[in-house]
């Protein structure tokens, strides 16, 4: 049962909240991962990726400042004064700024698309977090800092790295279990078959 997580744009794939007596309780994340693919492209450490993103945008300043003095024709013309004209940098097939170009945009796309894990601990949205995965996928390298690892191998559940507390406000563990609420009811009301109107004329006959 998939779950809407507060403060971010996020869906856990099983979200948990766990009562203790005279407090608010704790929460817990558990995504569950069948292919490595998958696991992968969740698992983008923003810090790493952005420092990337920063080299490679060097390097492109750098590759066009020469080619504007090697390649002075590459002018496009579109403006009024020469120093702003823009410049078509592609159309010389440089094999080394295409590369740079291809690797930029990639890079970008994993930064903003691929940190799922990364940015779940980020925002505070629990305070453990467990990937749950088969024995074959299990990879302690792969597995995103601050995450446990429950791995699954003959229909058992395996506890193979320890995740690490993560603190959160009251406030976000209140709104994250009336998340879970939320999700429960509607599957439940799915599975009965009970629809918005029901549910609506219901209330008014409590009245």
């Amino acid at each position: 049962m998939e779950v809407t997580l507060p403060q971010c744009r996020y869906r856990a794939d099983v979200a948990a909240y766990r009562p203790q007596p005279k407090k608010i309780g704790s929460t817990a994340i558990f995504e569950c991962k069948q292919a490595l693919c998958d696991l992968r492209r969740d698992n983008c450490h923003s810090n790493t990726a952005r420092q990337r993103l920063e080299a490679l945008c060097h390097r492109r300043q750098i590759l066009e400042t020469r080619l504007r003095v090697h390649y002075p024709n590459l002018r496009n013309g579109d403006s009024l004064f020469p120093e702003f004209d823009s410049h078509d940098f592609t159309a010389i097939g440089h094999r080394g700024y295409a590369r740079v170009l291809c690797e930029l945009k990639a890079q970008q796309n994993r930064l903003y698309d691929c940190t799922k894990f990364d940015k779940l601990i980020r925002y505070h949205c629990a305070n453990l977090y467990l990937l749950v995965l088969p024995m074959e996928l299990f990879r302690d390298s792969e597995v995103p800092v601050g995450w446990g690892a429950l791995v699954e191998s003959d229909g058992t559940l395996t506890l193979m790295r320890r995740p690490v507390w993560q603190e959160t406000t009251p406030e976000n563990r209140i709104r994250f279990l009336q998340r879970i609420a939320a999700a429960g009811t509607r599957a439940f009301n799915r599975q009965l078959e009970i629809t918005f109107d029901e549910i609506v004329a219901a209330d008014c006959r409590s009245f």
